[in-house]
């Protein structure tokens, strides 16, 4: 049975799909008034939103500075880095399809190793997100500000933020429909360049010539930097997937959850596999390694080809890409925030949920520190941004090592009392588990031997042992208070 001081995970959904809160002992109640979240997404919703958290800008823009360092070998890194995330979300769409719940792998934490792990993980990951959707805000205002230069970015930065916070104010399917135009927006243009891309490589465009595979072995080889290119190109790319686990957090609100997710993990992973593989094979064949022209692959590409306006075309294919992952990130970060409100693990007041279903009180604290975040990215880049970037430039190694701790011991908890959750069921449990905490470990290790992914390392381990610590001080403050009330907390 499970630990009595962890939430049951094999507690049945409400019918708003949103999880029963774990028991008494430490969730709030629900404050007067609320309710539960809506349930509204519908699967191409789902699919959608799991692939527009996962493509952002730098699918676009950080595509050449992968291949300028490792060269063509730039495949192999994001092959293995693929393999990583493949097993990293098939682990997350086993328990997410058993039990959906809008704290996701925070929830599964806390229910596999204690509310300390569950505490840890969630806020670590809002974190994060803020962060994160800070850069997007900020990406997206330079795009604009470009295209009306009397504009000062910050207004621009200000704009966006709010016009997203609204957004996400709305219910949520109305922001499961913005999410699914921009999405499909991305993934069209993609397709799109998937296509263009193949037909140069084959000669069948009109004034072009088949590069055949002089970009990919001439020009110092495969590997023209050998393995030591490769596995900084694995630290370059290892973190361009994050953003897939939202479609997690988002099954709590689907109209169906179990099927929704299920259905979202199994495409959606396998789709980002294709456009990001994809999109760096048609680039690595048609460019030049050492091109200088890699500041901007897809441009390039383009306008070889024949595009006209291609510049402009992706200036506003990655400004779509942009304002579509912050919409998202907004998204988890907010029911991130009510999940672990609603566990006791949070300020009360985030659980509030407005008449529409949507926990505004979570949007709000959430976008506050973007539109802060956003802020300090325009006016102190150097000075204050950049050193709460590097806080979570290793944090999604972290989350995906709880996603798979997690995993490995609510898998065998599943098994032995409710089998019948297993509706998608992780390949070759326990051992691809063990592999990939053990790959994890050795991302790890290798960031701590490079000298531009060591002081993210080393500053995301200061933010996880301090939020660490607060939780486990937490922990043994709310034990002591139950001992001493003779168990009645």
């Amino acid at each position: 049975m499970s630990n009595p001081d962890t939430p049951d995970i094999s507690g049945t959904a409400n019918t708003a799909g949103e999880a029963a809160p774990p028991g008494p002992a430490s969730a709030h109640p629900a404050p007067a008034g609320t309710h539960h979240l809506g349930h509204a997404l519908k699967p191409r919703h789902m699919t959608m939103l799991a692939l527009g958290g996962a493509i952002g800008a730098g699918l676009f823009v950080g595509t050449g500075a992968g291949i300028h360092t490792a060269g063509p070998g730039i495949l192999i890194s994001y092959a293995l880095a693929s393999v990583l995330v493949l097993l990293v979300m098939r682990m997350l769409g086993e328990m997410a399809a058993a039990v959906p719940r809008s704290g996701s792998f925070s929830e599964y934490a806390g229910a596999a190793f204690g509310r300390w792990a569950g505490f840890t993980v969630g806020w670590l990951y809002w974190w994060m997100v803020t962060i994160v959707l800070a850069v997007e805000a900020s990406g997206a205002a330079a795009i604009a500000h470009g295209w009306v230069p009397g504009v000062p970015i910050w207004v621009f930065s200000l704009v966006i933020m709010l016009v997203f916070t609204g957004a996400n104010l709305l219910t949520v399917r109305s922001f499961g429909e913005t999410e699914f135009w921009f999405a499909t927006i991305k993934v069209s243009a993609i397709v799109g360049f998937l296509v263009l891309g193949v037909l140069a490589i084959v000669g069948w465009l009109p004034d072009t010539d088949p590069p055949g595979l002089d970009n990919l072995t001439g020009n110092g080889g495969f590997l023209p930097n050998g393995w030591d290119g490769v596995i900084a190109g694995l630290l370059a790319v290892a973190f361009s997937f994050g953003g897939l686990e939202i479609v997690t957090i988002a099954a709590a609100e689907s109209d169906d959850p179990t099927r929704n997710v299920a259905r979202a993990v199994r495409t959606a992973v396998w789709r980002i596999l294709l456009f990001y593989i994809g999109s760096v094979a048609v680039i690595a064949t048609l460019l030049p390694w050492d091109s200088d022209r890699l500041g901007s692959p897809y441009v390039s590409v383009l306008e070889d080809i024949g595009i006209p306006g291609a510049a402009h075309v992706m200036d506003v294919v990655v400004f779509t890409a942009l304002l579509s992952a912050l919409n998202s990130m907004l998204y988890g970060a907010s029911r991130m925030a009510f999940s672990l409100s609603r566990r006791g693990e949070g300020p009360r007041g985030l659980s509030r949920l407005a008449g529409n279903g949507v926990p505004r009180t979570a949007v709000l604290a959430s976008s506050a520190f973007g539109f802060l975040a956003a802020l300090l990215n325009v006016w102190w880049p150097e000075q204050v941004f950049k050193h709460l970037l590097n806080s979570v430039g290793a944090m999604l190694l972290f989350v995906w090592f709880a996603i798979a701790a997690a995993q490995l011991v609510l898998r065998r908890r599943m098994e032995r009392e409710d089998p019948e959750r297993l509706i998608i069921r992780m390949w070759g449990f326990p051992y691809l588990t063990w592999f990939v905490m053990l790959a994890l470990a050795a991302v790890s290790i290798l960031m701590l031997f490079d000298a531009d992914a060591r002081p993210q390392l080393l500053s995301s381990v200061v933010v996880v042992a301090v939020v660490l610590g607060f939780a486990l001080v937490r922990e043994a403050r709310r034990r002591d208070l139950r001992r001493r009330a003779g168990g009645r907390f």
